[in-house]
């Protein structure tokens, strides 16, 4: 017997297996070990529902926010941009460059249905709207394909119902200019409702209005070149700053600001980073806690089975036999509640789009609201290298509580446990 004892794994499986088996004597041991189980698991499922769900509301908030301006947006430091074919066709070479976008805003006042609201207008050209995928895949009513070819404008879904409109229906734009004189006089231009979309962002639904781009220059009275900004979409986001610089020194140019959407919005992003780290932080604690209870339970196990761990060594197991068994049995505990939490959190993010419905149901039935549906949409990233952060942590944690106790069962010296027996 003091051969095996010595040298077998098995040996070693079996006695960590029978330190996790319910026993009467420790059995109060054993539920705290079993609520250390489900801490870990809730600690690990919470985590990775709270951070998927954060990066999907992110990826969503950010995709508004750029999916309507652009990766990098140029602009005059002064006054109006003056465009031209050498600069297009530069901007167009930049690797990694998908869309070279033209606009031209102005705010405005909107008439229609007897109400006004002030509107931002953009001028833009036709091509350049039909492949921005946030107003083109989310056109409520109206269609775009006569837009550039009818004297009409898109407009957002919540400025169409505030102005009381439909497709077909007048809309009177009110702009200011100088006249011959030199002093600021209104100008009214009118033009028909085309359609509406709804990006569910309420400052784009409730008052941007696209005109076509040569429209609104002649309405204007603007030459072609004139223009507010030159928006660059690129093939990865992740590139824009890196793009940016690039380009200030490729363009040389002092009087054009170039800018990418990560400076532009460093507030928001910044915000939604802190947040994220900061719920990362404060979820692990769970995870912490549920560590200390396996500290906690297997320690006291080492105290009872004192007498167990003399006889073993009585008979010829190593210190080190112990120590694994004691370690594999606490570790246990961690991996497996690591393992169950993974699949139960990734099984809650599956199902969140219904658990979003049915709380959609629950708090606002019936309601149509874009808000409201933004909110209990529950959108879910489910990041492969968070998740695998999250496992990683977890482990760790858990192997550190296991390590404890097992380093108590090694100080158990024979003559003292069979003492108590």
């Amino acid at each position: 017997m003091m051969g095996p004892l010595r040298g077998s794994r098995a040996v070693e499986h079996w006695l960590a297996w029978r330190y996790l088996a319910t026993r009467q004597r420790e059995g109060f041991v054993s539920v705290i070990a079993i609520f250390s189980l489900v801490g870990v698991t809730l600690g690990v499922a919470t985590l990775i529902v709270v951070l998927s769900v954060m990066g999907g509301f992110r990826e969503m908030l950010v995709s508004r926010v750029i999916g309507m301006n652009g990766h990098v947006v140029i602009s005059a430091k002064q006054g109006m941009l003056k465009s031209d074919a050498d600069l297009l066709a530069k901007l167009r070479q930049v690797p990694g460059v998908k869309e070279v976008r033209l606009n031209l805003e102005r705010q405005a006042l909107a008439t229609a249905g007897g109400q006004t609201r002030g509107v931002t207008l953009r001028g833009v050209r036709v091509e350049d709207l039909a492949s921005r995928d946030i107003v083109a895949r989310n056109v409520v009513t109206g269609e775009l394909g006569s837009f550039g070819t009818k004297r009409g404008v898109v407009i957002g879904e919540k400025l169409r119902q505030n102005l009381n409109t439909r497709p077909g229906d007048a809309i009177t734009l009110v702009t200011h200019g100088l006249n011959e004189s030199g002093t600021i006089a209104p100008r009214y231009n009118d033009y028909a409702v085309l359609g509406s979309f709804q990006t569910k962002r309420y400052e784009f639904d409730s008052s941007l209005v696209f005109v076509p781009l040569e429209m609104l220059q002649d309405d204007l009275e603007y030459d072609r070149r004139t223009l507010s900004s030159i928006d660059l979409e690129l093939a990865d986001e992740s590139r824009a700053p890196r793009i940016a610089a690039e380009l200030r020194t490729q363009l040389g140019r002092d009087d054009l600001k170039i800018a990418d959407w990560l400076s532009l919005n460093a507030r928001f992003v910044g915000a939604l980073q802190v947040e994220r780290v900061m719920m990362f932080i404060i979820l692990t604690l769970i995870v912490l806690v549920a560590a200390m209870n396996v500290v906690a339970s297997f320690t006291m196990l080492v105290r009872t089975k004192r007498g167990s761990i003399a006889i073993l060594r009585t008979m010829g197991a190593a210190p080190a036999t112990i120590v694994r068994a004691y370690f594999l049995a606490a570790a246990a505990v961690g991996v497996v509640g690591t393992t169950l939490g993974t699949v139960l959190g990734l099984t809650i993010c599956g199902a969140m789009p219904a658990i979003g419905r049915f709380l959609s149901s629950i708090t606002s039935p019936g309601s149509g609201s874009a808000e409201v549906e933004f909110i209990t949409g529950m959108p879910v990233r489910v990041s492969v290298v968070e998740v695998g952060t999250i496992v990683a942590v977890a482990i760790a944690l858990s192997l550190i509580a296991a390590a404890y106790p097992a380093w108590r069962s090694a100080r158990v010296e024979p003559v003292e446990g069979l003492r108590h027996e």
